[in-house]
């Protein structure tokens, strides 16, 4: 599959902003203005849709979301695309979306994480239209710590560029913050200490390669042996195999661990040369654990697993391109994930 990465993000440039999933009520506006004033900071000018509305758990109906996203996507003014959050059913605009029109305009960037992944991946699988799994536009205010990038970063760079990066060894415990009272928060505490993780039982270093995809397993598994999640064409015409990235928003272990088997039985981690699985709020099952889940489902496939990556529902966010080359490196003396815009 040929990757089509979109130009690089430069001031003066447009970014939509429109909810495919949830839109954002009352009480979040003030974190939404906020977050919006940030991007016109750093140089950017923005666009809102009219999707956006947050009385229920979606902002419109599902052919209005469509039609607004398919929008933006087809709109040569905008650079990028980036939603206030995820949600819940975002899976229901994929019916909706055009891929075949999508693959032949100008490529635009796509980000986002949780119930966006819905969409990301398919774009991606579809079209191969590069998006970026990263922070959401209500988090893009948080200063990241070290050696993370924000995805504001990671859409600047030109194709052909490679960059690295590792577990910063901090995030976040407890509760998100509250931005009714404090919409203006862009610091954390970040206090949690902690580093990638080894799950399986291989011993020798990794060093593998391969084109990265994934997201969030509660939606992801919805789709895993559609044409929205065949990975296959992924690694169709490609020697190098994929790197699958999963990530659990909430559901507990059991559910977690059903999923994983299901995606792994639909054939989404075919070909995968090591799996990343993002850190964790989601609560054990009484007789298995998160990371038990994972090896429950996925240690058959006898490939590295390296849990406690910055990737998932626990901030920071490692921005992670769907379609990139990726190198992930897992020593004793390092620990990165290498990605290459090629």
């Amino acid at each position: 599959m040929q990757i089509r990465y979109p130009r690089p993000l430069r001031a003066g440039d447009l970014i939509g902003v429109t909810s495919p999933s949830s839109g954002v009520g009352a009480k979040e506006q003030g974190r939404l203005e906020y977050a919006l004033g940030g991007l016109g900071e750093r140089g950017f000018d923005v666009t809102i849709g009219e999707c956006m509305d947050g009385k229920t758990h979606v902002s419109a109906p599902a052919e209005q979301r469509a039609a607004e996203l398919m929008g933006m996507l087809l709109d040569p003014r905008i650079r990028a695309i980036v939603p206030p959050w995820g949600g819940e059913t975002a899976i229901d605009l994929l019916p909706h979306l055009d891929f075949d029109a999508i693959a032949q305009a100008e490529p635009t960037w796509f980000v986002g994480y949780s119930d966006i992944s819905t969409l990301l991946t398919p774009l991606t699988l579809l079209t191969g239209l590069a998006t970026v799994h990263g922070s959401n536009l209500m988090d893009t205010p948080y200063d990241l710590p070290a050696p993370l990038l924000p995805w504001t970063d990671v859409v600047a760079l030109p194709a052909g560029s490679t960059f690295r990066q590792a577990s910063p060894g901090v995030h976040r415990l407890g509760e998100w913050d509250d931005w009714e009272a404090h919409p203006e928060v862009s610091q954390r505490a970040w206090n949690g200490e902690g580093t990638w993780t080894r799950l399986d039982a291989g011993t020798r270093p990794v060093d593998v390669s391969g084109r990265l995809i994934g997201g969030c397993i509660e939606t992801l598994a919805n789709l895993a042996g559609s044409r929205y999640g065949d990975t296959n064409r992924l690694r169709t015409g490609s020697e190098t195999g994929v790197i699958v990235y999963v990530e659990a928003s909430g559901d507990e272990a059991l559910s977690i661990c059903r999923n994983l088997h299901g995606m792994r039985l639909a054939g989404f981690f075919e070909g995968a040369r090591a799996i990343l699985v993002g850190r964790t709020g989601a609560p054990d099952s009484p007789t298995l654990t998160q990371a038990e889940a994972v090896l429950d489902a996925l240690a058959v496939l006898g490939v590295p697993i390296i849990s406690d990556v910055e990737c998932g529902h626990v901030p920071p966010q490692l921005p992670i391109v769907n379609g990139a080359l990726g190198r992930l490196v897992f020593t004793d003396s390092e620990q990165y994930l290498e990605q290459s815009l090629v």
